[in-house]
């Protein structure tokens, strides 16, 4: 099961803690967290900002101690207050040990009590090591420390520092090793139809400890072609899609693993459940849900894969012919460039797929919003392609978390493939204009997402 306590933190903002921390003197350095925080129950604590602590303002460094300047616990305070931000008050140990030592315990007695009282909640401190790793705790009111059981670094690899130092060096892909690690981590597949049944089934079987299941949709018969698990009694009751799959995974898992969310994944249940996963798929068929993906991932600093497919038609004498059969995976770190960023969405498409959506025209929606673009068709026979673009979107997980690939992760942002054409082709992550994303690390901060239609209920608020 995925641990209740993980540290999150890019690998941008890793690497420019990592270059502070160990600047070649062998004696410890300073920088603070700035955290936001998702919503409960997991904690999970997000690196908005990385306060650097300049090395002359210690009073004292030493190889394995340092003496913290209050001024800049000061300006942490300051910078934190607004948001309600947590702090992480950072270290590193230049001799490599791996725990928090005596001087690191003494120290947190005089420095966390003054977090606490200005400004409330959960604070903490961490340390690194010369090779990146990180070990995290909090601290309750009254002192007690709470293990952060992980720590991810996030960028065009995914790598997990544990508490306990399994998995370290890192699992090689495809091996018991690495299913080992993913029985502590949680996947969210939002949209459980033709292709996120498919990546939802792999990731299950791939041994991820939860997958948190988002899917508003009834079974249908004309579903039963191209959704794994589903059966003819699901669809004669029209059986919600999670509540069936999930049901399925159970069988060969056992309970607890699958988590069937019922909702729309543009709702506040939805967006909760989500925000619980250490890394997300995106299986939707619409670009108002690619947009509240997009957001979670940006403002939960979840990895997010998403994954489309497409068969466009041309006209022929005798009707309609296929143009091409492809596929697409985008791959999304957080910080990263976005999918909107990437021109899968913008305000004009998000407008006129509203618009298409309100038509009273059922037979023109159908034909727009269909696998067979321009054409009609009920029952699209396209569980072949769904499986390709399943599987090389879950194929893209493998090789950020156990990298295999002969280059860098970062020449894959994208990749498209075209089976009429026989093509592959990928994009690097310099393809895509990066800019300022304000939802970056917003966390639990409401109305969630920045959203208002996210708000807490009245009846809630007030409750």
């Amino acid at each position: 099961m995925n641990p209740s306590t993980n540290l999150t933190i890019t690998t941008a903002l890793h690497q420019k803690l990592h270059a502070h921390l160990f600047p070649g003197d062998g004696l410890e350095a300073a920088a603070i967290l700035l955290c936001a925080r998702t919503p409960g129950p997991r904690v999970r604590l997000l690196v908005k900002e990385v306060l650097l602590v300049p090395h002359s303002a210690c009073k004292e460094r030493r190889s394995d101690y340092l003496v913290w300047p209050g001024a800049a616990i000061e300006e942490a305070i300051d910078l934190a207050e607004a948001d309600g931000l947590s702090l992480m008050l950072t270290h590193s140990h230049p001799g490599g040990l791996f725990g928090f030592s005596r001087h690191d315990d003494q120290s947190d007695l005089v420095t966390v009590p003054g977090l606490i009282q200005a400004l409330g909640g959960l604070h903490g401190t961490a340390i690194m090591t010369p090779d990146g790793a990180m070990l995290a705790r909090l601290y309750q009111q009254d002192l007690s420390p709470i293990a952060i059981k992980s720590v991810m670094v996030a960028g065009d690899d995914l790598t997990w520092h544990w508490t306990d130092r399994q998995f370290s060096p890192r699992p090689t892909a495809f091996t018991s090793e690495a299913t080992q690690e993913l029985g502590r981590l949680s996947a969210c597949v939002i949209g459980v139809s033709g292709t996120g049944s498919l990546v939802a089934e792999q990731l299950a079987r791939l041994g991820f400890g939860q997958v948190i299941l988002i899917d508003f949709d009834k079974l249908e018969l004309r579903n039963l072609n191209r959704i794994v698990n589903s059966t003819l009694e699901d669809a004669k009751v029209q059986r919600p899609k999670v509540f069936a799959f999930a049901d399925a995974v159970t069988r060969y898992r056992g309970e607890g693993v699958a988590v069937p969310v019922n909702a729309s994944i543009s709702t506040r249940e939805g967006v909760l459940q989500a925000s619980q996963a250490d890394v997300m798929f995106s299986c939707v068929d619409t670009l108002d849900a690619r947009q509240i993906a997009d957001l979670l991932g940006a403002s939960f600093l979840i990895p997010l894969f998403d994954v489309g497919v497409s068969i466009p038609t041309r006209k022929a004498k005798r009707g309609a012919a296929i143009a091409d059969v492809c596929g697409r995976i985008d791959y999304v770190s957080p910080g990263g460039p976005t999918l909107q960023e990437r021109g899968v969405y913008d305000p004009a498409s998000l407008r006129a797929e509203y618009l298409r959506r309100s038509a009273p025209d059922a037979h023109t929606e159908e034909m727009q919003a269909g696998y067979l673009r321009g054409v009609a068709e009920e029952a699209p026979a396209v569980i072949a392609l769904n499986m390709r673009a399943a599987s090389a979107c879950v194929m893209e997980f493998i090789a950020r978390a156990y990298p295999f690939r002969h280059e860098s992760n970062a020449a894959y942002a994208r990749t498209q493939f075209s089976l009429a054409a026989n093509e592959e082709e990928a994009f690097p992550v310099e393809s895509f204009q990066l800019a300022t994303n304000p939802q970056f690390a917003r966390g639990d901060l409401e109305p969630l997402l920045g959203l208002p239609a996210l708000r807490i209920p009245k009846s809630k608020a007030f409750a």
